[in-house]
C-alpha cells in the first residue's frame, strides 16, 4: 500500500517523476503475487490509483540501489538490515519516524485492520514526501 500512497501523493503534488519508488518483501511468502485482494481494496475505496506491483524479493544490492529502504515497524527494520548486511549509511527507516508521532504501523496482514493500517502509511507517506521535498 505504502508504495501506491505515495506515488499518489508525489503525483498530487505534480512531483512524482522526482522519485523511483519500489516496494520488495523482506519474507518471501507472497512473492510474485499481484496486490493482497484487502489492500487493493482499501486503495479503491481512497481513490489511491494501483500500480502494476507484483511482490518481489529485497535484496543485498537493493541497499546500494536506493538511498531509502523504508518498513513499516521495527521487526521490519531488522529483516532489511540482515537482508542487505546492515546500515552503514543510515539509509533504513520506520515510515512514521518522518511523521509528528513515530511508532510502528501494524501489519493488517496479521491484524486484518487495513483501514488503520492505510490511515498510519497516509501520514507518514505525507511526513515522508514533505522531507524529501524541504
Amino acid at each position: 500500500m505504502a508504495e501506491c500512497v505515495f506515488l499518489h501523493l508525489a503525483g498530487r503534488r505534480g512531483v512524482s517523476h522526482l522519485f523511483s519508488v519500489s516496494s520488495a518483501a523482506t519474507s518471501a511468502e507472497e512473492i510474485g503475487n499481484p496486490i493482497y485482494p484487502p489492500a487493493r481494496r482499501k486503495l479503491a475505496e481512497a481513490g489511491v490509483p494501483l500500480t502494476g506491483h507484483r511482490a518481489a524479493q529485497l535484496r543485498r544490492s537493493d541497499y546500494e540501489a536506493y538511498d531509502l529502504l523504508v518498513g513499516m515497524e521495527n521487526a521490519n527494520l531488522d529483516a532489511i538490515r540482515r537482508i542487505t548486511g546492515g546500515d552503514p549509511d543510515g539509509r533504513v527507516r520506520r515510515l512514521l519516524d518522518f511523521s509528528a508521532r513515530p511508532r510502528d504501523i501494524p501489519d493488517p496482514w496479521y491484524t486484518g485492520d487495513f483501514d488503520a493500517a492505510y490511515r498510519s502509511i497516509a501520514e507518514g507517506c505525507e511526513a515522508l514526501l514533505d522531507k524529501l521535498l524541504a
